[in-house]
């Protein structure tokens, strides 16, 4: 299976400045190529990666910082281009903006890359143009290398390994099956009681985003002072992340190694989390409150999470079922009853039909479980029989 290894470059500062020059070229291309692309369909016509490469080639006799970027890196930035407009359509595809895209190039030729390992925390690898780079050797690649992404984020550069582990998917681990809540109090919410968080942000950092926001906001565009206060952002915000994608995986790597099947409801979290503005004819309500409920939601990375629980599935022999969300938390999980006034709060569900009352993630986490197993037909509910041998109502058992 191919996966991802990513490392902290310690570029010098030549290198860290060329590194810079190339990303600038390979978003010139980018743009440039999307550019034609849309006045070639506005006319009726098209056209694809060969023809663009060419008059690429044509254009370094021209542009000479276009040539100084390594071939490789410009030709994968134009077929990046043609699979995105071929994915989601060429007047979808958005631009790469110099103040609000990262640069990043790769290159996908292995002949043409080298890694070595210098001791137990320092590695180092040869790439074209830029010659050895050592990064922070934090695991070991752990197969054949295919190919190598260098991006910058949050000031730092790193590089990412694509690689072919050589591993078959994983045996079924045997394990119980659990259901998994995704929430706004608590980040995971399990069928078997367990509520999983962590603070991504402290109160100081937080405080500090606020006032370097509003620094911002009163800073002139294209002005020095602005820019480096757009680093200090970026730097903090890269923090976040980077708590936030560890505990993702941590979370996902614990819940996949002991569990066989984890049953997760089918989200739409880019619907979920759209505006609520409206238009000047139609204007939203309760904007503010949706606002506020869509950060939290971006927050705790619920889409994150099923991305990270899918990739860890496949080393650790578990299954993860999507299931529906309907009425998953104003179900009892005791009786069945579904009644929105059980929900008493965000953290109580207290069914109006039964006496059961508990965390109201854990309830929705034990529906997820249920409708899970149901899809799978593998468990049993509170009837006592799979639901797919449940007989209609009125026939004997």
């Amino acid at each position: 299976m191919l996966t991802g290894r990513r490392y902290l470059l310690a570029l010098t500062p030549e290198q860290e400045q060329f590194a810079g020059l190339i990303g600038d070229a390979c978003r010139t291309v980018w743009n440039v190529g999307l550019e034609q692309r849309r006045a070639y369909r506005r006319r009726g016509a098209s056209v694809g990666y060969v023809e663009q490469a060419r008059q690429m080639a044509e254009a370094k006799r021209d542009f000479p910082w276009l040539a100084e970027a390594p071939s490789h890196t410009l030709q994968q930035t134009l077929r990046d281009l043609e699979r995105a407009c071929g994915t989601h359509g060429t007047f979808r595809v958005r631009w790469r903006s110099k103040s609000k895209t990262a640069p990043s190039f790769r290159f996908p030729d292995p002949k043409h890359i080298a890694v070595e390992r210098l001791c137990r925390r320092w590695g180092r690898v040869r790439l074209p143009k830029l010659g050895w780079v050592r990064f922070r050797w934090t695991r070991p690649l752990g197969g054949e290398l295919r190919n190598a992404t260098v991006l910058k984020d949050g000031g730092r550069w790193y590089v990412s390994f694509c690689v072919q582990d050589g591993m078959a998917e994983a045996c079924p681990n045997g394990g119980p099956a659990v259901g998994v809540d995704r929430g706004v109090k608590a980040a995971v919410a399990t069928s078997d009681g367990h509520l999983r968080d962590r603070a991504f942000i402290t109160p100081g950092e937080a405080a500090r985003l606020k006032r370097l926001q509003h620094k911002l906001a009163r800073q002139r565009k294209g002005s020095n002072r602005r820019a480096a206060t757009r680093a200090r952002i970026a730097a903090l915000n890269a923090r976040v992340r980077a708590r936030r994608t560890d505990f993702l995986a941590w979370t996902a790597n614990r819940l996949t190694r002991d569990h066989e099947l984890v049953a997760v409801e089918d989200l739409k979290v880019r619907s979920m989390t759209a505006s609520a503005r409206g238009t000047l004819e139609a204007p939203g309500v309760h904007v503010r409150q949706k606002a506020g409920l869509n950060r939290a939601i971006l927050a705790k990375g619920w889409g994150a999470l099923l991305t990270a629980l899918e990739h860890k599935a496949r080393y650790n022999g578990s299954r993860i079922v999507r299931v529906p969300a309907a009425y998953t938390s104003q179900r009892c999980s005791a009786c069945g009853l579904v009644d929105a006034k059980s929900r008493e709060s965000q953290a109580v569900f207290a069914c109006t039909s039964c006496t059961y009352t508990g965390n109201a993630d854990v309830n929705a986490a034990k529906n997820i479980l249920a409708a899970g197993l149901a899809v799978t037909g593998r468990g049993d509910l509170a009837a006592g029989r799979s639901a797919k041998r449940q007989p209609p109502d009125g026939q004997a058992a």
